[in-house]
């Protein structure tokens, strides 16, 4: 590989298929908003795409191991353009079993939980799987062309900053090591949630109540309640309403990295 002034390009121009990942509260339509995305497959590690008219491999992974073979086969050849993970919350406890099974007990079984490696090491070695996964994934974006599009739910968790106080925040159901890995690895970490309104509920204004359409909000920027990235100046929140083709969402995609998106409508 040389490198000379004379082939400098915008860096825009080197758009690769995008790692996505959408998290959200309980049944806001995470695997619809993720169906949506061009030329779909789902890969299973819950039962949560019955009622979707989208392809799919026909057996729920079960193992870290299917996980692992779902992807190689993808490297095939195929007309799928999107590979959607369903979920990566439902995926981790296929991770720790994989670390449970290098670390026997005294009888020459697998260990029976992660938290039987002292002082937290059994997280620390899921981290070796995660990336497994991780670079399966790379592969597909860079071998096949595939967009990745990880699912995942939200959890309210206690948040520590170091210079200020400690406050609740929405983030994706996973062990903080994991979370963080796959924060750093998705280009879009999206927080999906309702629109609220607090209302009054009594004339000093002390108490109040949340209201709402069932409207819903894309957030892609963080916030002190939730976790959210992107890496295309895409607006702070992209409002969705009831739109099950999620257009708003690939409206503002499109408008962000111009016509290199795949966008499927």
């Amino acid at each position: 590989m040389s490198f000379s002034l004379e082939g400098v390009v915008s860096a825009k121009s080197l758009y690769r298929p995008q790692r996505f990942l959408i998290y959200g509260v309980q049944g806001i339509g995470k695997t619809t908003a993720a169906c949506t995305f061009k030329s779909p497959i789902v890969l299973r590690t819950e039962d949560g795409t019955c009622a979707l008219d989208v392809p799919t491999f026909p057996e729920v992974a079960h193992s870290f191991e299917d996980v692992v073979a779902a992807i190689q086969a993808l490297h095939g050849e195929h007309p799928f353009q999107t590979l959607v993970l369903d979920s990566l919350d439902w995926l981790e406890p296929l991770v720790w079993d994989r670390v449970c099974r290098d670390h026997p007990d005294d009888n020459g079984q697998p260990m029976q939980s992660i938290e039987k490696l002292d002082y937290g090491k059994g997280y620390v070695e899921a981290d070796r799987w995660w990336r497994h996964i991780q670079g399966g994934l790379d592969s597909l974006r860079l071998k096949r062309g595939m967009q990745i599009v990880l699912i995942a739910h939200s959890e309210i968790k206690m948040f520590s900053p170091p210079d200020n106080e400690k406050y609740d925040r929405y983030q994706p159901k996973l062990h903080k090591r994991a979370f963080a890995l796959w924060q750093e690895w998705s280009d879009n970490v999206l927080f999906v949630n309702y629109r609220a309104i607090l209302r009054s509920r009594d004339p000093q204004g002390k108490q109040f109540r949340a209201e709402g359409s069932g409207d819903r909000i894309i957030y892609t920027a963080e916030r002190p309640a939730f976790l959210a990235k992107n890496r295309w100046g895409l607006p702070n929140e992209i409002s969705v309403g009831s739109d099950r083709s999620w257009k708003p969402l690939h409206d503002a995609l499109k408008a962000a990295v111009g016509d290199a998106y795949p966008y499927p409508m």
